[in-house]
């Protein structure tokens, strides 16, 4: 490896981890918001409305000297940002308002193991024995933190992790569709794209539920918003695209893997949430059975 190369794929490192680490803080950010008294709402379309600049520049960017967009595209679009970006975020807020930001994240880390049972649904994949095993080694894990959460917080867990985990699949969903549409329109497009489409739809979310009086808010509910929307937003997208043009979408995901540990650290520390030993085991466990999912070769065994 030269010197060039070594250097190339360290920045990729870099750039992988910290993108990990701020996509991490969002939970953290959201949940020292609604000490405030903001509503989901009113918080999600904060942090939309401030991220819509940056998504249409980067949409515009990306989209230069290529085709326009078709019909068929659009539709394509409009469909994966409701699901992947305005839907998922949204039922994420809803959780986040009953669960720990430690078990929001590790729910939201078993995408991998949907998207596997999305694609035996819809396209009739098979799943492996392996693929399997490790599948409930990630569930494991994360009952295991549940039943500790709901013996110190009460039933409300139970209806904040069903939101975070409508959230989840809603944007497995994405992933699973997505395919084709990446494939024609690139993947900075087509995140650039569907995100200002998830933010209008926030921004529509607000207008029509919420009065004009819920804009008056505590100012560190603005500054908390415009930092989600580019420290854990905006910026963790373009991080995590530029590890991946350097190292590669399989590294680049393993290293993600530090994203619920980070989240873990920062919760106890910020937020001053528990930080057992059961919590500890139920994250390696879930981080354990998503690298297995990850790492489990493509032919059926």
């Amino acid at each position: 490896m030269t010197q060039a190369q070594a250097s190339k794929f360290t920045t990729g490192l870099l750039l992988a981890a910290a993108g990990s680490i701020a996509f991490s803080g969002k939970a953290i950010i959201v949940k020292l918001a609604y000490r405030h008294g903001v509503d989901g709402v009113t918080l999600l379309m904060f942090r939309m409305l401030f991220a819509l600049p940056f998504f249409l520049a980067l949409a515009w960017w990306a989209g230069r000297g290529k085709a326009p967009l078709t019909r068929r595209d659009w539709v394509g679009v409009v469909g994966l940002g409701f699901s992947g970006y305005y839907l998922s975020s949204f039922l994420d807020f809803l959780g986040l308002q009953y669960i720990s930001a430690s078990l929001e994240r590790l729910i939201l880390y078993l995408n991998p193991t949907l998207v596997l049972v999305l694609g035996w649904i819809l396209y009739q994949r098979k799943i492996s024995h392996r693929q399997g095993v490790a599948m409930a080694v990630s569930y494991s894990g994360v009952l295991l933190v549940f039943g500790h959460e709901i013996s110190l917080v009460g039933e409300h867990v139970v209806l904040g992790a069903a939101w975070v985990f409508l959230s989840a699949i809603s944007y497995a969903t994405y992933l699973s569709y997505s395919g084709q549409l990446v494939q024609r329109l690139g993947s900075l497009r087509l995140a650039g794209l569907a995100t200002s489409v998830a933010c209008l739809f926030c921004i529509l979310q607000f207008v029509a539920l919420e009065p004009v009086q819920a804009l008056d808010v505590a100012p560190e509910v603005i500054y908390l918003s415009l930092l989600n929307a580019t420290a854990c937003t905006v910026l963790p997208v373009l991080m995590v695209m530029m590890a991946i043009e350097r190292i590669g979408a399989g590294l680049t995901s393993q290293i993600g893997m530090i994203g619920p540990m980070s989240t873990l650290t920062m919760g106890a520390f910020l937020l001053n949430e528990p930080f057992t030993i059961w919590i500890v085991l139920g994250t390696s466990l879930v981080l354990g059975g998503v690298f297995w999912v990850t790492q489990t070769p493509k032919v059926i065994e």
